[in-house]
């Protein structure tokens, strides 16, 4: 009967030890805005391949941009360290990744899916609507 609870102590520390913040969520926040990709205002978002950084969410937004009419947003907390506040998601050079240079998680940009580093929850995405001239960024 000892062992049996030993080794039920044992399991329930290994358990709450692993990961930071990776079992909580990330909160739900309204996101709603609308902007206009093709203007000057967001040069980047202007081609193939192009992003921005907005605020809103937990800790800001990144928008995507895939080809002529696809997008993606994503919010900028990494889902294992997302109550840090220096914890923010950058996109990297390359323009493929999204990174968490604090815990070391690397992102597909392309869907969110954790490809490196300590989580294995992909990314807050938000929905994105667009007709052609504005793009709505929603939830």
């Amino acid at each position: 009967m000892k062992k049996a609870i030993y080794i039920l102590l044992i399991a329930i520390l290994c358990i709450s030890c692993n990961g930071r913040y990776e079992h909580e969520t990330i909160p739900n926040v309204n996101v709603r805005f609308t902007i206009y990709p093709n203007s000057v205002n967001y040069i980047n978002l202007n081609f193939y391949g192009g992003y921005e950084y907005f605020t809103g969410g937990v800790a800001g937004i990144i928008v995507y941009r895939l080809d002529e009419s696809t997008f993606f947003a994503y919010d900028r907390a990494c889902p294992y360290d997302w109550q840090d506040p220096d914890s923010w998601l950058w996109v990297d050079d390359s323009g493929l990744l999204i990174i968490d240079s604090c815990c070391g998680a690397k992102f597909n940009i392309l869907d969110g899916s954790p490809i490196a580093g300590p989580t294995s929850l992909s990314l807050k995405h938000y929905k994105c609507r667009y007709d052609g001239a504005s793009l709505l960024v929603y939830n």
